[in-house]
């Protein structure tokens, strides 16, 4: 079979190679999924080191929840590689970029048209992706996500927003796609370090511009009112200089119950957001029978439906978990993560240049007589970097799992230990996350460290 494969045109061997190479990572990844469902489903008892933080009934409702997730996963996932494996036997990128020419030609442009010609390829790709994904992602939404009441979304409020998300990823890829190709095309020998610089600008700029433009499109941001929770938070901030100037609330509850907390802005304009459904005192989910404040009318966009359970954290845990978050600002976990994103960028725009002159990648996936710039990085950044891609998500999530407990432990510095460890059973508990993991699933897969190992590491559970 190897002596067949190796007897095969360069392109061949390049074609199988890709091929081969993602059945590998996806059987890979199904054998760490079956092992974490043979643990969801023989862990059936609350283990003796969670008695005191877990009750059997949330022990139980988590396990069948992720053990829903993992099934769903399963099939999501072998449909995702069958397509993919597919498109590329039957020529569905050749074909699709065909049809896009044949587009242009309906227009009045011709094949010197090229970028533009990328733009319909790319529009098409992506409606292509967003049919064939629905389904799954209905299917996620209003069986699973409802099953386990995490669900707040209508029918018509989910479509909506589907329809939003897509006009505004067009709106942002499409003009960013254009001049990329733009750069690549006259930048000459030196074309990758301005590809990269584009890159690393509109990063920047998406990053400053996303919760203050694009973010409320989407869900309602709102100050969070005067009150001791904001009084503690800006005192907190001040104690080690972070340059806070705005806190916001986001109606998270209109589309999940799950919560979040995150922190964004560049320099001395920082801010903060806490979802609603993170704050015990604001979470809507917790008022049932109570006088609701006003709100925009969303009764035919989402449930909102108050469930009978107190959810959320209270004011000192909810200051726990942002001393975990500006822990990882102060200790320059934010700023780490940007250089070795861009260090990987410039790397890999290196790699193109090198790598794009080379017809018999474009001859592999079936472009015999053109070498569109935008089919070659498709290739070469998800194919042929697929091996290099893998390793670096590896190596980003144990460095990810590193900087989560010296995150906790700056909590820990600002005495906050008890209530971060409190607030971490709170949102295991709403999140219904599942304390017990493979430790081949984990090493693999979890960016936070697992609940107990938090826990541990904080002093809440002692090690046996």
């Amino acid at each position: 079979m190897i002596e067949h494969i190796l007897d095969l045109p360069v392109e061949k061997q390049i074609f199988y190679a890709v091929l081969g190479f993602s059945w590998t990572v996806y059987l890979w990844e199904a054998y760490l999924s079956y092992r974490q469902r043979r643990t969801y489903r023989s862990t059936t008892s609350v283990p003796q080191e969670l008695w005191k933080i877990m009750d059997s009934e949330t022990f139980e409702k988590s396990r069948l929840y992720q053990l829903d997730k993992s099934n769903f996963s399963f099939w999501s996932g072998l449909y995702s590689e069958t397509e993919g494996t597919l498109i590329l036997l039957l020529g569905g990128i050749p074909f699709l970029w065909d049809v896009a020419g044949s587009v242009m030609t309906r227009v009045g442009f011709g094949s010197e048209y090229e970028i533009t010609q990328s733009l319909v390829f790319l529009t098409l790709a992506t409606l292509f992706s967003a049919f064939t994904g629905l389904p799954w992602s209905v299917y996620n939404t209003f069986v699973i996500e409802e099953k386990h009441g995490f669900n707040q979304q209508t029918l018509g409020f989910f479509f909506k927003d589907a329809v939003k998300k897509f006009i505004v990823t067009q709106c942002i890829l499409l003009p960013v796609t254009s001049l990329l190709l733009y750069i690549i095309k006259i930048g000459g020998d030196y074309f990758f370090i301005y590809a990269w610089l584009f890159t690393l600008a509109v990063s920047l700029v998406l990053v400053t511009i996303y919760a203050d433009y694009i973010a409320p499109l989407f869900d309602k941001f709102a100050p969070l009112p005067e009150g001791e929770l904001k009084t503690d938070i800006e005192s907190m901030s001040k104690s080690i200089s972070f340059p806070l100037t705005k806190v916001y609330v986001v109606e998270g509850s209109k589309r999940s119950s799950h919560s979040n907390a995150y922190f964004y802005g560049f320099f001395k304009n920082k801010r903060i957001v806490l979802f609603d459904t993170l704050l015990e005192d604001y979470s809507p989910l917790n008022k049932s029978g109570e006088p609701q404040p006003e709100r925009e009318d969303t009764s035919n966009e989402s449930k909102a439906t108050p469930k009978n359970k107190k959810q959320g954290c209270n004011n000192s845990e909810i200051l726990a978990v942002l001393g975990h978050e500006l822990g990882h600002w102060k200790l320059g976990h934010m700023v780490k993560n940007i250089v070795i994103s861009q260090m990987n960028s410039f790397l890999c725009f290196s790699l193109f240049a090198v790598l794009i002159g080379r017809k018999e990648l474009f001859v592999a996936f079936g472009f015999n007589d053109s070498q569109p710039t935008l089919i070659g990085l498709m290739i070469i950044f998800q194919f042929i970097f697929s091996p290099y891609n893998e390793l670096l998500s590896f190596c980003l999530t144990v460095l990810s799992r590193r900087f989560e407990f010296q995150a906790d432990a700056f909590a820990r510095g600002m005495g906050k230990a008890s209530e971060l460890c409190s607030a971490l059973i709170k949102l295991n508990k709403d999140n219904l996350g599942f304390p017990v993991a493979d430790w081949l699933f984990s090493m693999w897969h979890y960016s936070h460290p697992p609940l107990l190992e938090r826990l541990r590491a904080l002093g809440s559970i002692k090690q046996d």
